[in-house]
């Protein structure tokens, strides 16, 4: 039985996605200052904590702290990447799936990290939606977001170069599943879900490249750290993080971890490679230390 998505999903399945884009491709900045703002946002241990859109494990090494760190992604290929990397480390779980079908019992994770990925979902009321459903009560989700009022933007519409309002509510797609959003829209869909925006910050404030050549990276890492916090109050970088306390709710019971996505029954150890349903008959795949929830078989 093959589980298709519903809803329009990003698929990097057989990307070379960490040596086009991270490795050697002039993105140090980006990543370093990104680091920074996830520390200052991101409780610094914890029991559980899920990355959303892992990928390769790009971030993988900020989540020492924590006991137990599911990387989640759609792409096999990019968390094959990341075992290679860190599947000695016990504590790193590699779980492919749909992540408006989240294959978690309630209440699981205590910290919820998602950084560069919300731009690729059509759907963000759905996906937030679900992720509350699974986010444990006074735990703590860090999301980062494209944003679309930022200064280019704002500079290009003024010229007349671009046609869509960086002002607008509403979400822009520039490309297909590609999208920009609005801090207010964002904040709007976190407190529908029940989620407490806290914390805001902005991120990138240097990101052109001929800036990035001719300016040493650690002065401008200094810089943007220093004016990360401006983001409580003026948000006109590209990228924008926001750190939100969890809903109140169900607390997963002890022991339980896994849950089928079609139905949300709570899923027993696995029995050699496979998962089973006893609901509704839905087997998944266990292969080579990869949790396959991607589709059933």
């Amino acid at each position: 039985m093959a589980s298709k998505p519903k809803r329009p999903v990003c698929d990097y399945e057989g990307s070379d996605y960490r040596t086009r884009f991270w490795e050697g491709k002039g993105r140090d900045y980006e990543d370093q200052v990104e680091r920074i703002a996830l520390r200052r946002l991101m409780p610094a241990t914890g029991l559980t904590l899920i990355d959303i859109g892992a990928g390769f494990g790009r971030l993988a090494s900020e989540y020492h702290g924590y006991q137990r760190v599911v990387l989640f992604d759609y792409s096999r290929t990019l968390l094959r990447e990341a075992q290679a990397r860190l599947g000695r480390d016990l504590r790193f779980i590699f779980v492919a799936g749909n992540w408006y079908q989240m294959p978690f019992v309630e209440g699981v994770f205590e910290t919820i990290v998602q950084i560069r990925t919300i731009h690729h979902a059509a759907d963000v009321p759905g996906l937030v939606h679900e992720l509350a459903r699974i986010a444990r009560p006074g735990g703590r989700y860090v999301l980062e977001f494209a944003n679309k009022r930022n200064l280019k933007a704002i500079l290009r519409y003024a010229v007349r170069r671009q046609k869509w309002s960086p002002f607008a509510l509403e979400p822009v797609e520039f490309t297909e599943l590609n999208f920009d959003f609005h801090p207010r829209w964002i904040r709007d869909r976190l407190h529908e879900a029940k989620f407490r925006p806290k914390m805001q910050l902005t991120v990138s404030h240097f990101r052109l490249g001929l800036l990035k050549r001719l300016v040493p990276t650690s002065w401008l890492v200094s810089i943007d750290r220093i004016l990360q916090p401006s983001g409580s109050w003026m948000q006109l970088t590209p990228s924008v993080f926001i750190a939100s306390d969890h809903p109140a709710g169900k607390v997963a019971a002890e022991g339980q971890f896994f849950a089928c996505p079609v139905c949300r029954t709570p899923l027993d150890v696995a029995q050699g490679d496979e998962l089973h349903c006893i609901t509704c008959g839905s087997r998944w795949r266990v292969d080579a230390g990869l949790y396959d929830f991607k589709e059933a078989l």
